[in-house]
Formats: C-alpha cells, sequence, structure tokens
C-alpha cells in the first residue's frame, strides 16, 4: 500500500515516528534532545486547549521502556527550564508529564515490533477496502509496512497511512507488565 504524500510529511526523520504534529512537533524538537541525553525517549506530545494550553508529554526510559514517579519529575523539571527559557508557547499551560501506561499508543514503527504478539488497534488515515478501523495480534513490520493478523487474515499497511495505533488491554498484556516476583 502506499504512503500518502501528507501522512508521509508528518512522519519524523527519525525512524519513522508520529510521536507529535503541528505546534508539538515544534515542541518536541525542542525537548527531544535533552531526554535523549537524560536516557529517555519521546512517545507522544499533545498540545490542547484553547483558553488554558495543556501540553502532554508521554515518555519512557530509552534503556528498558519504564517510567515512575520519579522519572516524570525529573522530565518535567527539565522540560519546564527549557520552555521556560524558549517559551514557545503563548500565555499559560499546564505541563503534564506521564508514561505511555500499559494500553499505551504505538507511536513509533519499532514499538509494532517491540509489542509483536499483543493486540492492537489501528485506524488508518484512509479506508482500506472500506474499513477505516481494525484490530488485531500485532505480527511486527516488513520494511515500513506493520503487520496485523485480522479475521480475515493478515493485513499489511504502510506506517505512514496509519492515523492512530494503540494496544488493547488483554489479560495477556497485563500478565506481560506485571512485576517479577523474587
Amino acid at each position: 500500500m502506499a504512503a500518502s504524500a501528507e501522512n508521509a510529511a508528518e512522519t519524523n526523520a527519525t525512524g519513522g515516528s508520529k510521536t507529535s504534529e503541528g505546534k508539538a512537533a515544534e515542541i518536541e524538537a525542542l525537548i527531544a534532545p535533552t531526554l535523549a541525553d537524560m536516557g529517555y525517549e519521546v512517545v507522544r506530545i499533545l498540545l490542547s486547549g484553547d483558553r488554558r494550553a495543556k501540553l502532554q508529554i508521554m515518555a519512557e526510559r530509552s534503556a528498558d521502556g519504564r517510567m515512575d514517579v520519579e522519572d516524570c519529575a525529573e522530565i518535567s523539571r527539565a522540560v519546564s527550564a527549557l520552555l521556560d527559557v524558549e517559551d514557545p508557547i503563548a500565555g499559560a499551560f499546564v505541563l503534564e508529564v506521564s508514561s505511555p501506561g500499559i494500553d499505551r499508543p504505538l507511536t513509533r514503527l519499532k514499538d509494532f515490533d517491540r509489542f509483536a504478539g499483543f493486540e492492537a488497534k489501528l485506524e488508518l488515515a484512509a479506508p482500506v477496502e472500506g474499513r477505516r478501523r481494525f484490530t488485531g495480534r500485532l505480527l511486527g513490520t516488513d520494511g515500513d509496512a506493520v503487520r496485523l493478523d485480522v479475521p480475515e487474515g493478515e493485513l499489511r499497511v504502510a506506517f505512514a497511512d496509519i492515523g492512530k495505533a494503540k494496544l488493547v488491554l488483554t489479560d495477556e498484556l497485563l500478565a506481560a507488565h506485571a512485576p517479577k516476583g523474587d
């Protein structure tokens, strides 16, 4: 399936990611190098709200994909300092830093390989065979195509054609994320 030019433009040049768009992408470009130096990766950045803006930063540790309250606080302090200096958001805003959670969004091409075997929901930018939404088991990637096992068979869709994707909260996913006993 060919990627549309509009969606291809949204895909960051950082190895296949759709972590932000618009003003949030500008903010990501500003803060991502600092977060990377601190050992974190951006999962998603959203900027929302009309009267009082809310900047949501979803991140995880580069080494192990984990995130705890201390990590969120560390990122919040660093990002606050950067945004105070650069001032990319007009007016007051609320900064929210969080982990991606268990039923996380899949925003980077590598996420589809990392979570292969788990159930996911994909929403496409344009319909395929009359459908835009698919749910199935992730089969990983093949180049820049995402593979999903759906009831009709294997679906292959260009990463650039995916509007949104996220893991589905299942018992299997919960078990995989349960703390390991000693």
